[in-house]
């Protein structure tokens, strides 16, 4: 078992001030994998005093010497691939396929394309030629970085590397479920030699460092990505010091499938949300289909997500592992016994572990039919590989059913009409809309409406979250 007690504080690995011993847990067993030490009060103190002392040099460096080092880092970055997808997959119980080729894979992506956005960056401008006022943009200050256990390294590197890049300074706090794979990129930050202090890593639960780092005075800024729930508790205590605080909650995706739509339109859908083993908070798990091919749209469904193996991380091959708890696999499991409770149709799956399991927290690939948006099962985030298909008659009744939702994160819809899709998507609630299975291009904004949160991660989006903008009158 791996000893990870220690954090990384002022360019060092430092012994927590009390030992508070939490063990993490590889979901495919079910045993520890990693011991960690939860911070107290006086260790996050240490690590917020270092972030706050780096500050005033660090953001006087220049964005050529903050290219240098984050070139660096993705140089490191990549040589050390292996090691981050081996570490995702023993925390998080991705397949080993999936852990390297998509959620390792996600953390150089942004790496890259953030240096070539900081390289274009302007931190000073004039207003316009008519005016003698200038506008800078400044680093916030110190940052508290408090990322999830389901896409790990993605959405350190969303956070961390804009930080960098506009010469903040840092607090992070990986989620304690899945924090191997945080370390290991503050060992990388380590390896590159930037600054001490400018960067810091600190173990904890949301109660305690969470709570610690939203309420500080010393802290300018809060990222946070994880639930609704947790959202409001940081946006709650961060009101008190006015600070700013930017939220990727969660989601309940509406897949709009119309008759219209490309031939795989029902297939894709189902491997999109099952994905991840459904633990992505954009996965579409409501699915509206036009009535006229409903019947076709299920069968469809059904054999589809019957064809989706389960299976530990690592063995070979194409399927998706567990989810990553007990406290997910519980909630998951309770919310498709209400399905069934509420009267929707199972189609596929169920509440029992895959036949060839019997240990883990696996769960096979589910769908009900002849959903209603207000059952619990399309209400409710389940974050899991569950998906609700709910029938619909018309264009507007459709966009009604999606838009009838608390969350506003990511939504799709498929047809081969070009005018019709961007006249849904124009209408359509959330901060992305997805036509026909494209994904977004790399530096374009990530980010929610309504309860899915606030702000926008990746690109030039990304680096402004991190700045001030100041207006200097007379500079001519």
């Amino acid at each position: 078992m791996l000893d990870k007690r220690k954090f990384y504080i002022n360019g060092q690995w430092v012994e927590p001030k009390k030992l508070n011993d939490f063990n993490v847990i590889n979901p495919c067993n079910e045993d520890p994998c990693a011991i960690i030490s939860l911070g107290s009060k006086e260790d996050t103190n240490d690590a917020i005093k270092s972030a706050k002392n780096a500050f005033e040099k660090w953001k006087e460096t220049t964005k050529e010497d903050r290219l240098n080092y984050l070139e660096k880092l993705l140089s490191v970055y990549k040589k050390r691939s292996r090691e981050m997808a081996e570490a995702i997959s023993l925390e998080m119980g991705a397949p080993m396929d999936w852990a390297t080729e998509v959620q390792t894979a996600s953390g150089q992506l942004h790496l890259e394309d953030f240096i070539l956005r900081l390289k274009d960056f302007e931190f000073d401008e004039h207003f316009n030629k008519k005016s003698n006022n200038h506008i800078c943009y400044e680093p916030i200050g110190v940052c508290g970085l408090i990322t999830p256990w389901n896409w790990p390294i993605n959405q350190i590197a969303l956070k961390v590397i804009p930080a960098l890049a506009t010469g903040c300074t840092m607090i992070l706090k990986p989620s304690e479920i899945a924090p191997i794979s945080g370390m290991l990129f503050a060992e990388m930050i380590d390896e590159v030699g930037f600054p001490k202090g400018v960067f810091n890593l600190i173990n904890g639960d949301g109660a305690g460092v969470g709570t610690h780092l939203s309420g500080h005075p010393d802290v300018d800024m809060i990222s946070f990505t994880g639930s609704t729930r947790a959202g409001r508790l940081i946006s709650k205590n961060a009101a008190e010091t006015i600070k700013r605080v930017c939220l990727e909650l969660g989601g309940k995706g509406g897949n709009i499938v119309f008759a219209d739509s490309y031939p795989n339109a029902v297939r894709d859908g189902i491997r999109n949300v099952m994905s991840n083993s459904g633990q992505s908070c954009d996965a579409p798990t409501r699915m509206l289909v036009e009535k006229s091919i409903y019947q076709r749209a299920i069968k469809e469904a059904a054999e589809e997500a019957n064809l989706i193996k389960v299976d530990e991380a690592s063995k070979k091959g194409d399927h998706i592992g567990p989810v990553v708890s007990k406290i997910q696999y519980d909630k998951i499991i309770s919310l498709i016994k209400s399905g069934i409770e509420e009267g929707a149709t199972l189609a596929a799956g169920g509440p029992d572990l895959p036949n060839n399991l019997n240990k883990g927290y696996f769960i096979k690939p589910t769908i009900f039919t002849n959903v209603t948006n207000d059952m619990e099962i399309a209400k409710k985030e389940i974050f899991g590989p569950v998906l609700s298909i709910i029938p619909f008659e018309t264009e507007e009744e459709a966009i009604e059913i999606t838009n009838n939702t608390e969350y506003g994160l990511g939504n799709y819809l498929q047809t081969e009409d070009k005018e019709k899709a961007h006249r849904v998507a124009k209408k359509l609630k959330s901060g992305c809309v997805y036509i026909n299975g494209n994904a977004a291009d790399p530096g374009t904004p990530f980010g929610g409406f309504r309860q899915s949160g606030n702000g926008r991660e990746g690109g030039v989006w990304g680096l402004e979250e991190y700045l001030e903008v100041k207006t200097v009158t007379g500079w001519k």
